[in-house]
């Protein structure tokens, strides 16, 4: 008699994983005002009380938020996949704007939910303490980047890069060119020429 096997099942995500994803999606659809614990717990089909268990303040909560979507964001921004310096600007070019329109295309209700988290950090300062050391991930290594393609300036030129990408989605998801997007073809453009006038000379030290 032959016995069928089946591969396990992927696991799926973690009480804390779930309540963060759910806390995401309702700053996304809700706004701030409509993050509360009781909206969590019904959003995500858990027993009433379940995420003032793993979050007792709404602090708390936002923190646990802010941790999930810097987990997501890594992801999706793939900066650990980030091109060889021998590949060029171009290839520079091309692994952040795919970055930036992934973002922009698939993932547009994490963008406002890190809006909604951004804001808020503003009046909280806790939670902008833990914001910005959570971000200084993405920061370091742009940092790292524009040093291993030759800045003369990496902190200054990863600060350039940071407001070019947080500028272009901002405009494109809450702004006024929300309701066109640009391709990856526009992106790519407008990146490279960004990455030509910091990096230019530094990458290319014979022209």
């Amino acid at each position: 008699m032959s016995v069928r096997t089946t591969a396990p099942a992927a696991p799926g995500p973690s009480r804390a994983e779930l309540v963060a994803d759910t806390a995401l999606a309702l700053l996304a659809e809700r706004g701030m005002r409509g993050l509360t614990h009781r909206a969590v717990d019904e959003a995500a089909g858990l027993p009433q009380g379940s995420t003032s268990n793993l979050a007792r303040t709404r602090e708390a909560l936002l923190g646990l938020a802010v941790r999930r979507l810097a987990e997501r964001e890594g992801r999706v921004l793939g900066l650990d996949e980030m091109p060889d310096p021998a590949d060029g600007l171009d290839g520079l070019a091309a692994a952040l704007a795919l970055a930036v329109h992934r973002s922009l295309t698939g993932h547009r209700a994490l963008l406002v939910a890190r809006y909604e988290l951004a804001l808020e950090a503003t009046r909280r300062p806790g939670l902008r303490a833990f914001y910005d050391t959570t971000g200084a991930v993405f920061r370091d290594r742009l940092t790292a980047l524009a040093a291993a393609f030759g800045s003369p300036d990496p902190a200054r030129h990863a600060l350039s890069l940071v407001a070019w990408a947080d500028g272009l989605m901002f405009s494109c998801v809450a702004g006024s060119y929300s309701a066109r997007p640009p391709g990856l073809d526009e992106v790519r453009a407008g990146v490279r020429e960004l990455l030509g006038g910091m990096l230019g000379a530094a990458a290319n030290p014979d022209r």
